[in-house]
């Protein structure tokens, strides 16, 4: 007879090889069972947050579901956070939790699936009769609904011997819906007229594997293309994509998609950062979405189509007549269109106040940098700098825990993630000093986990963000601030190599490392400045003034 856990994980085999997680109590005997299991690799991590976040991360790079373990109560509020995050980007996710025993609540347990309900998220129970088909309901309801789930195991049935049950099917995402004739035939008239076509594609299409689908469409219909955040490298180096679309796009290509009369946006949600707050496309633009979202998630969607990505580009690279030659809208803007995604300010080499300028600094890591590299980003002000300004080789190649939720302080945990998924890459972690000290215990578990990487952290001794949006209303900085942190002695206590970059010269100690395929993980302590402002927060800022003068 096979225990409550064991049956558990018996369940997850068919749908992943990783879990990551922080023992105790409520979780023991899952552990226990999940270390019995040959296929299944398990990364301790140092803090519960960092069990989702990695687990998400995971998930983005490979494609495969997502699961995570703490225990009850203090373990699984802990994790809260990240799983919120999970909820609203659609990630697939299992969160594995000890929950309380059925013979009723202790003092310290809490509801923990009203807390999750709160969260987005639906919990599952299992018991001694059912826990196969408990969990395989669990993994379905997460691969099919792209959604997260936590799986709760009351703490007396753990080790409990589990009823013998009919072995489950493996379980598998839910079917793709097609688009409708009609509106095939009327957005295949609207592209076939357009006289500046555009296709944007997002995450959503990189997820269905719409990428070629995407291109060949634009290419018969001599369209431009561009990119969400979550889906920068879609397109990868055609000189007819215009990069990153919304606020990290820049001047050329802002340009650009502004002129578009038709945009085709594919699997990209339209968020205000896309939109530019509403000003990334022109006001007679008609934009058809296409997307797995019960409708338009955008004012500015003209026209919407419930229906699969690369099903819908299939359709309609099909249904559409090639434009004679092939020919982008004009000579003109296929020569601007090329390489637009880097026409923008280089900085200087230094800021007025002595401290690096961030715009300079990317620019010359992206030069030294291998091709082959994943980049995590943490949030805050910095994410301005690494998707503008290095180059994503693909979608799943640009990580971003942390943006559907606006949090920061998952940038350590989810480089552990990028680190088991794409074991052969380069993981750069770009991370602030505020959300570096934040997630710093996992600082540890990614230089355990990671073959090789490099960790950028952009210290500007402050809440950057918070200094730009409410410092310059008069707001009083002193909480903004944070002490001058030598990241590079912490990172070195760790076992990590590490350098304290201070000017573009001293990147000259490390660009040797940077250019060999040396395994390990180097920390770069970059002391930027706060007076650069990247042009995204420049937009927040001029949007929040226009707000409150009303």
């Amino acid at each position: 007879m096979a225990t409550v856990s064991a049956r558990i994980v018996s369940a997850l085999l068919p749908a992943t090889t990783e879990v990551f997680g922080v023992m105790g109590n409520g979780n023991a005997h899952f552990l226990d069972a999940v270390m019995a299991a040959p296929s299944l690799h398990f990364t301790a991590v140092r803090h519960e947050a960092g069990a989702v976040a990695a687990a998400d991360a995971y998930h983005r790079a490979s494609g495969g579901l997502a699961v995570a373990t703490t225990t009850y109560g203090a373990g699984f509020t802990n994790a809260s956070t990240p799983l919120a995050e999970a909820v609203q980007a659609g990630i697939p996710l299992v969160l594995v939790v000890g929950d309380a025993p059925t013979t009723g609540a202790r003092a310290w347990d809490i509801d923990q699936s009203l807390v999750a309900k709160g969260l987005g998220a639906t919990t599952f129970t299992v018991s001694a009769t059912d826990p196969l088909a408990v969990t395989t309901a669990a993994v379905e309801h997460a691969l099919r609904q792209r959604e997260a789930v936590v799986l709760a195991i009351p703490y007396d049935l753990a080790s409990t011997e589990a009823a013998d049950e009919e072995t489950p099917g493996a379980p598998a995402p839910g079917p793709r819906p097609a688009p409708a004739s009609a509106d095939l035939e009327r957005i295949a008239a609207l592209l076939s007229s357009a006289e500046r076509p555009l296709v944007l594609a997002g995450r959503g299409a990189w997820v269905s594997g719409a990428a070629a689908a995407a291109g060949a469409l634009a290419e018969r219909l001599g369209a431009l293309t561009a990119t969400s955040g979550l889906g920068a490298g879609l397109f990868g180096d055609d000189t007819a994509a215009l990069g990153i679309a919304g606020g990290w796009a820049s001047d050329r290509t802002a340009g650009l998609i502004e002129q578009a009369d038709v945009v085709l946006v594919l699997g990209a949600r339209l968020n205000q950062f896309t939109m530019r707050f509403g000003h990334s496309f022109g006001v007679d633009a008609r934009v058809v979405q296409v997307d797995l979202a019960a409708g338009p998630t955008s004012a500015a969607v003209t026209d919407f189509v419930h229906a699969d990505a690369r099903l819908t580009a299939e359709a309609l690279a099909a249904a559409v007549e090639r434009r004679e030659g092939g020919r982008r809208w004009s000579t003109r803007a296929a020569g601007e269109a090329l390489r637009a995604h880097d026409a923008r300010d280089d900085g200087e080499p230094t800021a007025p106040d002595g401290r690096l300028d961030p715009r300079s600094l990317c620019r010359a890591l992206d030069r030294m940098l291998p091709t082959d590299r994943t980049i995590v980003q943490d949030g805050g002000h910095f994410i301005g700098w690494a998707p503008g300004y290095l180059h994503v080789p693909a979608p799943n190649r640009m990580i971003m825990v942390g943006t559907a939720y606006q949090t920061i302080g998952l940038g350590f945990p989810s480089a552990v993630g990028a680190a088991r998924a794409l074991p052969g890459s380069t993981v750069v972690l770009c991370t602030g000093d505020g959300g570096a000290l934040m997630a710093l215990a996992d600082l540890e578990t990614f230089i355990r986990t990671a073959r090789r990487a490099v960790v950028v952290v952009f210290n500007d001794a402050a809440y950057g963000a918070e200094i730009h949006q409410y410092a310059v209303r008069g707001i009083h900085s002193g909480p903004m601030l944070i002490d001058e942190v030598d990241f590079a002695a912490v990172a070195a206590a760790f076992g990590a190599r590490s350098a304290t970059i201070a000017s573009l010269g001293d990147l000259a100690g490390v660009a040797g490392w940077l250019a060999s395929d040396d395994d390990g993980v180097l920390l770069l302590d970059c002391k930027i400045s706060r007076q650069v402002v990247a042009p995204y927060m420049q937009e927040i800022v001029a949007v929040a003034a226009r707000v409150g003068s009303r």
